[in-house]
């Protein structure tokens, strides 16, 4: 599973490192910066990519689980269970456990 935040962590040192090793190679400090905004704006895109294939693969088990047993991917059951709670409970004053 993919964790955002050690994915941006990861993805600014893999852009600094990418922004010293343009910088000495090139020794242009804007050649520099517009070719690490790139490297930024692709990685961005793959990171994008990435999250739109796990989700097609989670909805595609879920439905490919759901077919094998002939059945639709019913919501969850406990939401029937739920329902409004009477303000007058919450507004009782409260008993002490004893």
């Amino acid at each position: 599973m993919m964790y955002a935040p050690r994915v941006f962590a990861s993805m600014l040192g893999a852009l600094i490192v990418f922004a010293i090793a343009t910088y000495v190679l090139t020794g242009s400090i804007g050649t520099t910066l517009w070719q690490t905004a790139v490297a930024a704006v692709l990685l961005q895109l793959g990171y994008f990519v990435g999250v739109l294939v796990l989700v097609s693969r989670s909805a595609r088990r879920k439905s490919q689980g759901a077919s094998a047993v002939g059945e639709t991917v019913k919501p969850d059951q406990n939401t029937a269970k739920s329902g409004p709670v009477p303000v007058s409970r919450l507004n009782a004053p409260e008993q002490p456990n004893l």
